[in-house]
């Protein structure tokens, strides 16, 4: 740490303060430059990033000292001194006095319900589907922390008005490009299967012109008490009730010709749920190719992985509400045995907007009576 910085004992030397309240400027100088200093100006710092949208701006004082009295020291950085040729001069006034005369001017920033949207990830075609809805007239009026509510109310009446498929999987493919966690996924929803559903079934993996590496699949089938075997095996279920699940090699998006011998096989054994992993850490270029690859083999559900990787979950409302897959859930760790949510919009909903009125404590207004905003949002700017 380097040592503290001498002050100028000259009269009119100038100093910078950065701190959190306009309390705290007062005693900051009135301690260390006295309480006749001069305060030149105030002005709000904001923070940056979407938490700088819920946070009180710090203030920025400059302060002049005006008599002989000054401290021998103070520490460097935040309290930095100013030339006094780069401020204009005010009349005398206390120190306290001026910055607590300034603190009925000092007020959160306006915040725009649009622009707070955008910032968590969504979608300019959703944000354009929001403002075209009969309810966005009411939305845009409330007050913000209300108007987050009741955003995240619609968006969830909107994925609940999806048709669903409404069918358990009986005999069904897990698809996916290289990487993406398909058969974490696989196992995820195997584990839900047997310890959730206490359904019982077994595993197929296949790998026609291309090697699909298994990984930890047999192990963990062996674990749970469920059969895995290599294609030629048979596909249906041996017991009523039961589950045929079906590990296939990665699909391409270079080449679609490369995933001709998957979609013969899918066809020929017709196997009519065919599950597509993403892995929601990709960015939208890549999500929206390997979307569209899965729907070019006849996905019909759509499992996102990788979500504990990813900040800003509201990318995933334009596959939750206009996309044409069946969510089935999202993975939201590397864990085979949970880190999955199934009820995928309200997930998304929890980690985009408040799910209830935010309730407020004695920290959340000031002296003013000014109330923030709670920081309900788990996105990054």
């Amino acid at each position: 740490m380097s040592a503290p910085a001498s002050i100028p004992t000259t009269p009119g030397a100038c100093f910078r303060f950065v701190v959190s309240s306009a309390d705290d400027a007062a005693r900051v100088i009135r301690e260390q430059l006295g309480e006749n200093a001069r305060v030149l100006s105030v002005r709000n710092v904001e923070a940056t990033g979407i938490r700088g949208l819920f946070s009180a701006p710090k203030l920025e004082v400059i302060a002049q000292i005006v008599e002989s009295e000054v401290p021998a020291s103070m520490s460097a950085g935040e309290n930095e001194p100013m030339r006094e040729s780069e401020l204009a001069p005010t009349d005398g006034e206390t120190a306290a006095g001026r910055v607590r005369s300034a603190r009925s001017s000092l007020r959160s920033p306006k915040m725009d319900l649009t622009t707070l949207l955008r910032r968590s990830g969504f979608s300019e075609a959703l944000l354009a589907r929001l403002q075209q809805s009969s309810e966005w007239a009411t939305i845009s009026t409330l007050p913000l922390h209300r108007a987050l509510v009741e955003t995240g109310n619609h968006l969830r009446e909107l994925a609940g008005a999806r048709k669903s498929l409404d069918v358990p999987l009986r005999r069904a493919a897990f698809l996916g490009t290289p990487g993406v966690g398909r058969t974490t996924a696989l196992c995820k929803w195997l584990a839900a299967d047997v310890f959730r559903r206490a359904r019982s079934g077994h595993v197929i993996t296949a790998e026609f012109d291309r090697p699909n590496p298994t990984g930890q699949l047999p192990v963990f089938c062996e674990a749970l008490g469920v059969p895995m075997a290599h294609f030629p095996a048979s596909t249906e279920p041996a017991t009523p009730g039961g589950f045929v699940y079906f590990d296939l090699p990665g699909i391409s998006l270079r080449n679609p010709a490369e995933n001709e011998p998957i979609r013969q096989f899918l066809e020929r054994e017709r196997i009519e749920q065919r599950v597509l992993v993403l892995n929601a850490a990709y960015d939208h270029a890549a999500l929206r190719a390997g979307y569209a690859a899965g729907r070019e083999l006849g996905a019909t559900h759509v499992v996102f992985t990788h979500l504990d990787e990813v900040t800003q979950w509201g990318r995933l409302w334009d596959y939750l509400i206009e996309g044409e897959l069946e969510p089935l859930f999202l993975a939201t760790g590397s864990s085979l045995t949970g880190d999955m949510e199934l009820d995928a919009a309200d997930a998304v909903a929890r980690r985009t907007l408040p799910a209830a009125e935010p309730v407020l404590t004695p920290g959340d207004a000031d002296e003013d009576g000014e109330i923030a905003v709670s920081n309900t949002f788990n996105t990054a700017a």
